[in-house]
């Protein structure tokens, strides 16, 4: 008879922006919640994702990318990030390895020293995108982040191809301390389908939109109608620029770039509702929003 102890506790998820936070926590997940795109600085919120495995519940918080913040947004961005170490029972720290040179990480190493120097559980340290290196060009990376701090483990992975994820989850769950399953087995998020929807279609404009675009943009959800009776669920959605020229590029030429955006987004929306969806969207100006630390706090930025 198996007399292993259940495990459960808080995983934070911290690291660079774009190191593929969102993307390993939609892989443990087997499911998509957290919007991915090739741009730094894409996750704004934190978002809960919740494992469950025989003897183990991992409650995972993915968190925005840790920066050197000059904006009021961003920086609220980066509380969100450090506010989670607060309640993890583990950290995760994921960095690209691919990107992150020994003669980069020499420029950040106190940047890196000040995140990690202030938590007291255990960190576990993950090089992601390992399918992007030769295995000679791992080891000095490990040593260079051993240098850096004292972590419980260094696993490679690739986030993205699967690799190396069991060796890391019984790296995770090693750590965690003996305790109750939080969750049914069932529940991947505590996030709301309203929630998502709007991430959804915020990663759409990420998608299709150029230059500084979609960091001016946030996503209100003005009205969820449940399906019924055979009937799509429909989604009225505003999305908030700081100027009229922002407006006018998502909107497009005879509204062209807004369909593009609703088309996408629709079909990811249905897919996770199961069923029909109707989306509409509107634009609307809200002049220096990203600045506004009232506006913010309504978007829930703040």
């Amino acid at each position: 008879m198996d007399s292993s102890p259940y495990r459960s506790g808080v995983v934070a998820i911290i690291g660079p922006p774009n190191a593929g936070k969102s993307t390993l926590l939609n892989h443990l997940l087997r499911q998509k919640i957290a919007i991915v795109t090739p741009r730094p600085q894409t996750t704004r919120n934190r978002i809960m994702g919740i494992v469950t495995g025989a003897d183990y519940q991992m409650i995972l918080l993915d968190t925005p990318g840790l920066h050197d913040a000059k904006e009021e947004m961003n920086r609220q961005m980066v509380r969100v990030a450090l506010e989670s170490l607060t309640e993890a029972d583990v950290v995760l720290f994921l960095v690209d390895c691919a990107e992150m040179t020994v003669k980069r990480l020499e420029k950040r190493f106190g940047e890196f020293q000040g995140y990690l120097s202030g938590i007291g559980c255990p960190v576990v340290l993950a090089l992601n995108k390992m399918d992007l290196l030769q295995p000679e060009q791992l080891l000095p990376l490990m040593a260079w982040y051993q240098t850096l701090h004292s972590f419980a483990a260094i696993v490679p992975i690739s986030a993205l191809q699967g690799l190396g994820i069991e060796a890391l989850t019984t790296e995770l769950v090693t750590h965690l301390p003996e305790g109750p399953q939080y969750y049914p087995e069932d529940i991947p998020t505590d996030a709301t389908e309203r929630f998502i929807a709007a991430e959804i279609i915020r990663e759409k404009i990420f998608l299709l939109t150029r230059d500084e675009v979609p960091y001016s943009t946030a996503v209100v959800i003005d009205s969820f109608e449940e399906e019924q009776a055979g009937r799509p669920v429909i989604i009225q959605a505003t999305i908030i620029v700081e100027r009229n020229s922002q407006k006018g590029i998502l909107v497009g030429q005879g509204g062209g770039m807004l369909a593009a955006i609703r088309k996408s987004a629709a079909v990811d929306i249905e897919h996770l509702l199961g069923c029909r969806v109707r989306l509409h969207l509107w634009v609307k100006v809200r002049k220096n929003w990203t600045g506004n630390p009232h506006i913010l706090r309504e978007l829930g930025l703040a």
